[in-house]
Formats: C-alpha cells, structure tokens, sequence
C-alpha cells in the first residue's frame, strides 16, 4: 500500500526515489487528465521531488500548473477557487521529521482525496503504461498570487475589525515551514502584532515538525516573557494550529477545538464531526453549546467525508487539525488561529476560556509492532474483550468505556506501532488505565511475533 491515512509518505532516496516519484507522477497524470496543480512545502528536498514528479505528469500527457511553496490549505484553497484544475498534488510530509516527503492528492474543489481515489491511483502506479507520443507531452507553466487568494479567504472569514480593535499581541512558530509566508501576512491584515519564531521558510528546520510540547519550548517561553495574548504553532505544510496561552501553557487540539466548536455552534446550530481518538472534552462542549457530535474514524479524509454526510458545521482533530466547511474543506491552521482571535478578541484570555471548559486528562502510548502482526493483535484483543462480555466501539481500533473515561486501541496506519489512546476526568485513571492496557497489548504483540516466526520456521524451503 503506497497510501496511509493522509497520502503517501517515506525517507527520500530511500522509499521515495526519483524512480518511485516519477510512477507516482504518472499515476496522476492519467488520474487527473487535462491540467494538475503542484505545490511543495519548505523541505530541501521538495525541489526535486518536485521535478521527477512533474516530469511523470508531463509525460502522462498532462499539463503542470507549478504554483511553488505553498501551506497545503493555500494550495487546496487554490484548487477550490480555479475552474479548468483537473486535480493537484502537493508535496509535503506535514509533521513527519525533515528526512521525508510525501504527497497529497488534491480532487477538484480543493477537498483531499478520498481512499477510493487513492486505491485507483495504487492501482495506475502499479501498471505497466506506455508513455505518450513526444508530440503529446504536456507542458508546465508557473503562476503566482495563490498566496494572496489565501490569505483574502482567511481575512474575509472573521471579524477583522474587532480583532484589529483588540490590540493582541502573538507569538507565532511556523516550523521554517510554509506557513512562514501566510500567517505572518494573515496577522498583519488583522492588526495583530507579532513575535516570530522558526520563520524562515529555509528548508533547515530548528525543532521538529510536529507542534507536540516537547518541540514548541521556546514557543511556550516567549510568550509569557513578551507578554504576548497567546502563542500558535504550525507543523511544516500549516495544516495545524496548536496554541499556548498567555502563561505559557500548551493547550491540546481538542481543548482548543471545544472552544472553536463553542463559538461557531454560537453562530449556527448543527454537526461537529471529530476522530474517535478526540477527548471526551470536545463532546460536553459540543452538547452544551446545543450541538451534536458525529465521530469517525482517525484520517482528516474521513473526517471531511462524515463533515459532508452530515451537513456538519465544523470537524476537528485532536492533534490541532480544524475544518471550517463554511470557508473550505480542508483543515486550515491558518483559518484556525484567525477563529481563535476572532474569539479571544472579545475580551476574556485563553487561560480563562480554557479553565472554563470541564477538566479531562489524555495519555498516549504505542507499542512497537510489526505491520503483519497488527490484525493478528486487534484480533486477540477483541477476543479477549469479548470473553469478558465487554462492550466496545469499533469505528477505528477498538474503544472501551468505563465509569471514568475511556481507552482507544488502534493500529497506526503510518508507523510499526499500535497506538494506546486514555481519557478521564482523573489523571491517575488515565495513567492508570493507559498503562494496564499497555501490558495487555504488549502480551499480545509479543505472543503474536512467536507465531509468526514459528509459521515461518516451517514454512517449506526450496530445494538447493
């Protein structure tokens, strides 16, 4: 399987190779017949994974549309926005450490690929294709002004005037990735004053990628040492907005989520669509505010398809991922950190709004295991859960409900691991529950590696 829960990703020059990207490129070509977008993140490498990729879909016979650097909601806002785009493909491995790359596919109207059009592109890459004639090679041209028709959308989307009147004050950390050249545009059209970190869209990262609190230390400094409002911090592509209040707090992607929800069920009544992984916090605030929520499985595809069932009027992940359906389907870290003004610009901190919101604790954990032993692991688990007449929810892994919270067991569609998710109102259960579940599923990884081994031991050899 080339794609996992948000489109393909490996090491460059080892899983990603100028041949494999040049298939790749292809398979997108013949997928998107007629004109393609491409949009690169700020990695080193983007600039050739961007080359072998236009080459394949020039020579699928398709035209290229290279619109450079771009945050991947500026590239799906572009594709929204242009008629006469067959489909984009944007370079980026998101939060994934600077030896990767990826790619996203992009369908018409800006809204990520769905799985079947991810396993129709699988199966084009994995067929033998005559390229076309030399006379029927496409062409590339390059373009500029999707950055602006960004930041136009953002600005339009809120209050810009009440933010402006505010007088706030932000730390922003972009990751030294695209998001350098949009937010900082996005903050001085609101009026906002700015204190930057990790903004030079370089390709020379100064922190790891994914806006967890062990990475965003010196976001977490500066803002209380600036006296800032509140601090956001971007993965590479600025997809995600992750957020630090004025006392340096790190604020999780569903509290942050709970508050946004809360503001926009304010405004219009309806759906709010999160992964099964979200805290319980997301839900009291939704049903507070006069929502309802709607769970999926973990992957922002699925979240926007569910999003589009049910009408739903925001989608939120935990890990900081925000969809506003009303501006475009897609999560938007820079549509996110306009919302979160918009809301801390009426007058109360985001110390305040977050205490306000009920307490819930979150543990992670993964357990390290082999991709041909995942389903084999599950399986056991559910078995096991089944013996002791347990209920459990099975959208994405398996979700078990006690008195105080919650654990999710799931099996990680981009690493060798299973992942081990526990929320309580308790930070004791939580720890508590997350580490017995732990040993139970380490049991079983370890159980499930002997058999595999011994089928294999007796698995018949050729003769010599």
């Amino acid at each position: 399987m080339l794609f996992g829960s948000n489109g393909v990703r490996g090491v460059v020059n080892r899983d990603l190779t100028p041949e494999v990207v040049l298939r790749l490129g292809r398979a997108v070509g013949r997928t998107f017949p007629g004109t393609v977008a491409v949009a690169t993140d700020a990695r080193d490498s983007a600039d050739a994974m961007k080359a072998a990729l236009m080459s394949g879909i020039m020579s699928s016979g398709a035209d290229v549309v290279d619109l450079g650097m771009l945050p991947t909601p500026a590239f799906q806002c572009y594709l929204r926005e242009h008629d006469g785009i067959s489909g984009g493909a944007m370079i980026t491995a998101s939060h994934n450490p600077s030896e990767y790359s990826g790619l996203k596919l992009i369908v018409q109207g800006g809204v990520e690929a769905m799985s079947e059009d991810e396993h129709s592109l699988e199966s084009m890459y994995s067929r033998e294709v005559q390229d076309e004639d030399w006379s029927e090679v496409g062409e590339m041209r390059s373009e500029v002004g999707a950055t602006d028709e960004y930041v136009d959308r953002i600005v339009a989307s809120v209050d810009a005037e009440s933010i402006r009147a505010a007088g706030l004050t932000v730390c922003i950390d972009c990751a030294n990735g695209s998001a350098s050249r949009t937010t900082p545009m996005i903050l001085r059209r609101l009026g906002v004053k700015t204190v930057s970190l990790e903004c030079d869209p370089d390709g020379i990262p100064r922190r790891e990628s994914d806006p967890t609190p062990d990475n965003l230390s010196d976001l977490m400094f500066m803002v209380p040492h600036v006296g800032a409002d509140l601090g956001v911090a971007h993965d590479s592509d600025g997809g995600r907005a992750v957020f630090v209040d004025g006392n340096g707090r790190y604020i999780r992607g569903d509290c942050a989520g709970a508050l946004v929800a809360s503001e926009i069920l304010a405004e219009r009544r309806g759906k709010v669509v999160t992964p099964v992984s979200s805290s319980r916090i997301l839900e009291d605030a939704v049903e507070s505010a006069g929502g309802q929520i709607r769970y999926t499985e973990v992957g922002t595809h699925t979240v926007v398809r569910k999003i589009q069932e049910n009408l739903a009027v925001f989608g939120v992940e935990e890990d900081g991922g925000m969809i506003f359906p009303s501006v475009q389907m897609c999560r938007d870290g820079g549509m996110a950190l306009a919302k979160m003004l918009e809301i801390v610009a009426k007058g109360v901190s985001l110390a305040d709004l977050v205490d306000s919101l009920p307490q819930y604790h979150t543990v992670k954990m993964r357990v390290p295991c082999r991709d041909d032993s995942k389903d084999r692991v599950m399986d056991r688990f559910k078995e096991k859960l089944n013996e002791q007449d347990i209920h459990m929810d099975t959208t994405d892994g398996v979700k078990v409900f006690y008195d105080e919270g919650w654990v999710l067991v799931r099996p990680s569609t981009t690493e060798e691991c299973i992942r081990i998710y526990s929320d309580s109102k308790s930070e004791e259960s939580a720890l508590s529950s997350a580490e017995q579940t732990r040993a139970e599923i380490e049991s079983l990884v370890s159980s499930c590696s002997s058999d595999l081994n011994r089928d294999s031991s007796r698995e018949p050899r050729e003769p010599r």
